[in-house]
Parts: C-alpha cells; structure tokens; sequence
C-alpha cells in the first residue's frame, strides 16, 4: 500500500492522528538496505537511528523531535509501517552507546558493529557533498517505536 493509503488506514482506526502530519521515507542508501531496515523496523529489532549532523546544517533542516510521526517505506516506495519518534538527541561519533548501537538493531548490534558500518556510510555519503569523515563529529541519535503495522 502507498504511505497516504496507510495514513488514511491509521486515521480511521486512531482518529486523534488525523490532524497530524508525517513524513514518508526509507532507511538507508540502497534498495537492499531500505528492504531490510524497514524489516527491523516493522518486527520492533530497529528501533533507532542514526545521521550526520551537518547534513541537517547543509539543507537548512530542522531536526526530528519527539512525538513526530513517519511512515517507512521499502525500496518500491510501499509503506511498510508508521513510527512515532520518541526521543532525539546529538552526540559525537565516538561517543555514540552500545546503547545506541544495540537499538539500531543492525548486524550484530554491537558498538563496534555499529562503528564500522556507520563509518563507511557516512564516510561514503559524506564524500558526496565534499565533506571528510571524523570521529568528533556531531551525531544526531534518534529512537522510535512502531505505532502501526
């Protein structure tokens, strides 16, 4: 189903949603890993995030906060299930938790798991805008629960 079909679906079954807004998107930087994200996601193992802060700077955005709503979607742009952000916080790269590392629930979930594959794709989406990876750099940490499936 497209993300407005599941929208119009959640509003029916919670009606205090109907005045929200969302945003509708896919986790990572392939269709592969759209499809398995999303996957965690909608079986509750991923049930957090993690981006690069100046990106946010770069494109002038605003940061997720709490309480705002979000439909994931897989690779063929189908919605495969709606979070409610619970939390959103910065931290360095090096100093992410296994905490952190474990709610992303990738790989193994371990933090030095999470370390390297996140390093190499922020180092890889980082090249893209001619920007150089750093352990300091500023993180922005972002955990959710599914609200609809």
């Amino acid at each position: 189903m497209t993300a407005e079909q599941m929208w119009e679906r959640v509003i029916q079954d919670y009606p205090n949603y109907g005045a929200s807004t969302y945003e509708a998107f896919s986790f990572g930087n392939t269709d592969i890993m759209a499809d398995e994200l999303a996957l965690l996601v909608k079986a509750g193992k991923k049930t957090a995030t993690s981006s690069v802060f100046c990106f946010y700077e770069m494109e002038g955005a605003v940061l997720p906060q709490g309480g705002e709503l979000s439909i994931v979607l897989n690779s063929k742009n189908e919605a495969e299930c709606i979070i409610l952000t619970t939390k959103v916080y910065t931290t360095s790269f090096n100093l992410v938790s296994e905490e952190h590392a474990y709610k992303e629930g990738e790989g193994n979930q371990s933090l030095d798991d999470w370390r390297e594959g996140h390093q190499a794709f922020f180092t890889e989406a980082l090249a893209e805008c001619n920007q150089v990876f750093d352990e300091n750099m500023l993180i922005v940490c972002e955990e959710f629960k599914v609200i609809w499936k």
